[in-house]
């Protein structure tokens, strides 16, 4: 079992920044990736940004050169600093890790980017 413990969304106008944190505990195997998803009001979940075991990156298109995703591996702790915020950028982030073939996910924070 892993517990996702997510910190950071808040209220911030456009072109603002915030940091949001997911600390993982519990059974962690090596090798595991950690994801940020988000969800905005009435649109599907969207991945945004991938943190693989070896240290690459992935970021969907519109959050590239926006976002940057980072890891503390003796903290099993991901972070996702987000700046030059949008009003699209506006939805509910979800951290999930993949662990030994399986799924987990955090509660979810919000992040709301209004002027």
């Amino acid at each position: 079992q892993v517990h996702l413990a997510e910190s950071g969304g808040g209220l911030v106008q456009p072109g603002g920044s915030l940091r949001l944190s997911c600390a993982a505990s519990g059974r962690i195997f090596p090798g595991y990736t950690m994801d940020w998803f988000r969800q905005a009001p009435g649109k599907q979940r969207e991945l945004v940004a991938t943190m693989f075991a070896g240290g690459s990156t992935y970021y969907v298109n519109s959050v590239k050169g926006r976002f940057t995703i980072s890891r503390v591996n003796a903290e099993n702790t991901v972070y996702l600093q987000m700046d030059s915020l949008k009003l699209e950028d506006t939805a509910v982030y979800y951290c999930s890790m993949m662990n030994n073939g399986v799924r987990s996910w955090g509660q979810g924070t919000q992040v709301t980017v209004s002027s």
